[in-house]
């Protein structure tokens, strides 16, 4: 027996359950770029971490420099309370989108956080800002 089977597979209803629940609370750079790509961007999309300087040098397209640091109630009450926010931040290698995720989520709003941040994009080969400074349409 090896150590893939040595622990058995959750039952159907179980899977369903555990995958429910995770896509509930993230999404994933494609399915960001198609939504954009589809003009269907029923979201606002938050970069949560960074500098000013950092963002204006690389960035996802529409999106809004908002660091988590600066995610207050009044900074929020700027969109409606259905609004769902997407977050993201550097990559897996950075806690910026769950702390901002935790905050909006404190604050009664609906919020995903888009796995990978700023280094699945890149490794997508998805398109960056363009009014970006120093970025190319595509990495």
């Amino acid at each position: 027996m090896s150590s893939v089977t040595a622990i058995p597979a959750a039952s159907a209803p179980e899977v369903i359950s555990h995958f429910s629940r995770r896509l509930s609370v993230e999404t994933d750079c494609s399915d960001v770029n198609a939504a954009m790509n589809a003009g269907e961007v029923d979201f606002v999309l938050l970069h949560v971490v960074g500098s000013q300087e950092s963002f204006a040098r690389r960035h996802l397209p529409n999106a809004i420099h908002l660091p988590h640091k600066m995610i207050t109630a009044d900074m929020m009450n700027k969109w409606p309370d259905d609004t769902l926010f997407v977050v993201y931040c550097a990559g897996p290698h950075c806690n910026g989108a769950d702390r901002a995720a935790l905050k909006l989520a404190q604050l009664g709003l609906a919020v995903k956080i888009m796995i990978g941040g700023l280094t699945g994009w890149e490794d997508e080969g998805l398109a960056f800002a363009e009014n970006a400074v120093g970025s190319s349409r595509r990495c």
